[in-house]
């Protein structure tokens, strides 16, 4: 059993785990009410073999159940990961580490999440991504190493917040 909770382990930061809680929340309290409206609706159009507003409501309804029972799990297997939990001077889980590309020449600065927070246009990458791995557990001054699709890339961390 530990080993299963291992493998459906959810690493989240705090602020990820309150945007799952909001987006649950939503779903069971307002879009399932939404959802039940329109079935009753689209039921009182007759003919449920042929009521096209009834089968999409339907297949909305079961797409809502599924992310609901999605989110549970995710949350039941939850680790939140605070910042303020890991040690000083090292990349953890929402860290923000200034990063200098040595190939480019160019800084950027990411943030590592959990999975589910991932967001590579904002620069919100996973632990679970090359460049998130990478960075995991590194220091400031030291250069790493992520094999990316688009090949190997340098980066020295500069500053870790």
């Amino acid at each position: 059993m530990a080993e299963e909770n291992a493998v459906n382990r959810v690493v989240l930061t705090p602020d990820g785990k309150r945007k799952l809680d909001e987006e649950l929340n939503e779903l069971k309290t307002v879009k399932r009410v939404e959802i039940a409206k329109e079935i009753e609706v689209a039921r009182s159009f007759g003919d449920l073999s042929e009521n096209a507003e009834y089968d999409e409501a339907k297949n909305e309804q079961a797409r809502i159940e599924g992310r609901i029972r999605d989110l549970e799990e995710m949350l039941r297997n939850a680790e939140v990961v605070d910042q303020a939990g890991q040690p000083a001077g090292v990349v953890g889980v929402g860290s923000e580490v200034r990063v200098f590309d040595l190939e480019y020449e160019e800084e950027d600065t990411y943030t590592l999440v959990g999975a589910t927070e991932a967001d590579p246009s904002k620069l919100k990458v996973s632990t679970e991504s090359p460049i998130g791995k990478a960075l995991i557990g590194a220091r400031v001054g030291e250069v790493v190493e992520a094999q990316t699709p688009g090949g190997v890339i340098k980066l020295r961390i500069d500053e870790i917040h």
